[in-house]
């Protein structure tokens, strides 16, 4: 087995003030690890002011559902709304 590449959109949470995207971004940093190969986080303008948090990460295929649970950890974050994935890709 090999290794996925994953982009990730982060939409801030409509419900929630003040939604900081270099919080949340900060937050994803975080959580890197020996599964987890964080290798870029962006904050990107949106639209009105608003920014969202462009995450790449490199993670292994072989363990179903690593994928999920990265997701899973990232809704977990303040001010963190919708998902979105812009790409993905066996390296």
């Amino acid at each position: 087995m090999g290794m996925v590449a994953m982009t990730y959109k982060l939409n801030p949470n409509s419900e929630v003030e003040d939604v900081d995207a270099e919080a949340i971004a900060e937050a994803v940093k975080s959580l890197a690890s020996e599964v987890y190969d964080v290798q870029a986080v962006d904050v990107k303008p949106l639209a009105f002011g608003l920014k969202f948090v462009q995450v790449h990460v490199v993670m292994s295929d072989k363990q179903g559902g690593l994928s999920d649970d990265f997701e899973a950890k990232m809704t977990m974050i303040h001010g963190v709304g919708e998902i979105e994935v812009l790409s993905m890709g066996l390296l």
